[in-house]
């Protein structure tokens, strides 16, 4: 086989051992590949403060998937690292103490569990397993395209989370940001109605309050909101 930057040549003849092979080993480097640049953004960090974003900016990498990385990467040092678990294993645990880490990881390799499996163990225990159930809230389903959903997969795998946990915080912070402007604007709205201008008249002489001057629409409403907060 011949790795390229664009491409990987296979010979015309492979058996399906040695294709199954080859997959594994590239998924090896694909898993290791997160340690690395874990690691090479960690020292960067460390040896040059005012200069590794711009080093991040050359080689052309995102800092959000690289500081992911390199949290996981703090997180374990080399030592305790399992070469039988992948990199998403170690993120699993991450947020844990060290011997907490170290027990959910030796589970793991143990019975061989998927990051999912890890993952819905450590939350189960987390929970106290004892706890009585909690009433299971309505599903809300929401059609979405498909080409906008296999973007959102691809952003939750760059943050290192489920696609689920990802639209939710996405969701829940953009709910955040709207209630607070929201707010604002409300103020504003609140403010300017105390107020009684004169307005002008159609005729000399002629004046109305602004009690009697007809309601802006909408969209002149907002229009003033905004000249008004700038």
């Amino acid at each position: 086989m011949l790795t390229t930057r664009v491409g990987l040549q296979l010979p015309d003849v492979l058996t399906f051992e040695e294709w199954e092979r080859a997959g594994r080993q590239l998924a090896g480097v694909l898993d290791s590949s997160s340690w690395w640049l874990g690691d090479w953004l960690t020292y960067g960090k460390d040896h040059y403060a005012d200069r590794y974003e711009k080093g991040i900016q050359s080689a052309g990498l995102r800092y959000q998937t690289l500081r992911n990385y390199a949290w996981v990467a703090r997180r374990f040092d080399l030592g305790r690292r399992r070469a039988r678990l992948t990199f998403q294993h170690h993120a699993e645990v991450a947020s844990l103490t060290n011997e907490e880490q170290d027990k959910w990881l030796s589970r793991a390799e143990e019975l061989s569990w998927t990051t999912k499996q890890l993952r819905n163990a450590v939350r189960e225990a987390r929970g106290g397993g004892t706890a009585k159930p909690k009433a299971v809230a309505p599903v809300r389903q929401l059609a979405v395209p498909t080409d906008r959903f296999e973007r959102w997969i691809k952003a939750a795998e760059c943050s290192g989370v489920e696609v689920d946990e990802w639209v939710l915080s996405i969701l829940d912070s953009a709910a955040e940001q709207a209630i607070e402007s929201g707010s604002e604007v409300t103020q504003v709205l609140e403010s300017r109605s105390a107020e009684t201008p004169k307005l002008p008249g159609a005729a000399a002489g002629e004046g109305t309050t602004a009690d009697e001057a007809p309601s802006l629409s909408g969209a002149e409403e907002v229009r003033e909101v905004v000249r008004v907060g700038g």
